[in-house]
C-alpha cells in the first residue's frame, strides 16, 4: 500500500483535492436519495470489490487495478466528505453573524 501511495502520491492527491472542490461546490440538499434497494446493492458491489481486494483473489494486474481503484475512490470520498464539511462549516458561521 506504502509502495502504491508513493508512486501514485500526486494522482491521490489530485483525487482528494477533486473531491474537496466537489464536495465545496456541491449544493446540499435534503433530497430523498437512492432507494432502500439500490443502497444496499451499492452496498453490496463495495462489500464485494474491498473483499476481493483483500482477499487477494483477484490476481496479477487486475488485482492492481482493483487496489488502486479503491483507494482511488476512498481518496475522492474523503475529499468530498471534508469539503463538504467545511462549506457547511462556513455557510452556517456567515448565518450566524447575520
Amino acid at each position: 500500500m506504502m509502495a502504491m501511495a508513493n508512486f501514485y502520491g500526486g494522482w491521490l492527491l489530485g483525487a482528494v483535492l477533486l473531491g474537496f472542490a466537489a464536495g465545496w461546490i456541491s449544493v446540499v440538499q435534503r433530497g430523498e436519495g437512492l432507494s432502500k434497494n439500490a443502497s444496499m446493492g451499492l452496498g453490496g458491489i463495495a462489500a464485494v470489490l474491498v473483499g476481493l481486494s483483500l482477499a487477494r483473489i483477484v490476481p496479477g494486474r487486475a488485482g492492481y487495478w482493483l487496489d488502486l481503484f479503491l483507494v482511488m475512490i476512498a481518496a475522492y470520498l474523503v475529499g468530498c466528505a471534508i469539503g463538504s464539511w467545511l462549506r457547511y462549516w462556513v455557510v452556517a458561521r456567515q448565518m450566524k453573524g447575520h
